[in-house]
């Protein structure tokens, strides 16, 4: 058994302080993927610095069309979220197909955006709905935060301590759900704004999530599922394992998105 030393912090800046005293460390929000991977030994922090109780990273903010949500606010409070829900119903969706229940008390946005596992959720929403990411450094637009599969614009020591965006006219998510997991073996989040359409992938690509330029064009010029039929994924671009072969993810892509759109409309 190897030795970690637990530290609460009661504010970003300790947290930062505390990570910056530390030879190895780790922060942890709702720890639903830290805290398996140390279970399997695949990671070994010399320190974790819990984030749970810093109250600023908490709560959501709707102020006319402008939602700010922080980033220690769990998938269970973005889904019930009635103001929320009433600009943005999209996200409240996402989240509440996010796990299982705990999955969802536990869980929070900022350590979902954070991870940028390839499967996850929330990075193919904040693509599409053109989202900034703000940190304890700086403010990143949502294109230039993720940057690979499980690789983001982040420094070691720096935090997400919300993330904000101008809610679209229309808006839906769609995935096809690994029955064991629930991650996303393909989702599609559709967004429509003044900006045009976005649309966010995650789980099919084999750099992890994506904007699907093609169909944010197609849907521009006409936001309908029809508007896809025409179209076709690139299964190169498509990660392949045991739950699907990339021929699989990438028909998936294109049934998600008409999905989404439907929704959205």
């Amino acid at each position: 058994m190897y030795e970690t030393t637990y530290h609460r912090a009661g504010s970003v800046e300790e947290a930062v302080k505390l990570m910056g005293e530390a030879d190895g460390g780790k922060f942890v929000a709702g720890g639903q993927t830290l805290i398996p991977t140390m279970k399997q030994r695949l990671a070994a922090p010399d320190s974790l610095i819990d984030l749970r109780h810093i109250a600023d990273l908490k709560g959501i903010s709707v102020d006319g069309a402008n939602v700010r949500i922080g980033a220690g606010t769990t998938h269970y409070d973005v889904a019930n979220s009635a103001d929320l829900k009433a600009v943005c119903p999209g996200l409240c969706s996402l989240a509440s197909h996010i796990g299982d229940p705990q999955v969802r008390h536990m869980g929070t946005i900022g350590g979902s955006i954070s991870n940028n596992d390839p499967a996850a959720d929330y990075p193919s929403a904040m693509l599409a709905l053109g989202a900034t990411i703000h940190t304890s450094k700086r403010d990143i637009a949502a294109d230039d935060f993720f940057t690979g599969m499980f690789e983001t614009a982040l420094d070691e020591d720096e935090i997400v301590t919300a993330v904000s965006f101008t809610a679209p006219d229309a808006c839906a998510y769609s995935k096809f759900p690994n029955p064991a997991s629930r991650y996303a073996m393909a989702g599609v989040f559709v967004a429509k704004g003044g900006n045009g359409v976005r649309v966010g992938v995650t789980g099919a690509g084999n750099d992890g999530v994506y904007r699907w330029s093609d169909a944010e064009a197609a849907l521009s010029s006409d936001f309908s599922a029809g508007a896809l039929d025409g179209l076709s994924v690139d299964a190169g671009d498509m990660m392949e394992d045991l739950h699907g072969t990339a021929d699989y993810r990438a028909n998936l892509v294109k049934v998600m998105a008409k999905r989404a759109v439907a929704s959205a409309g």
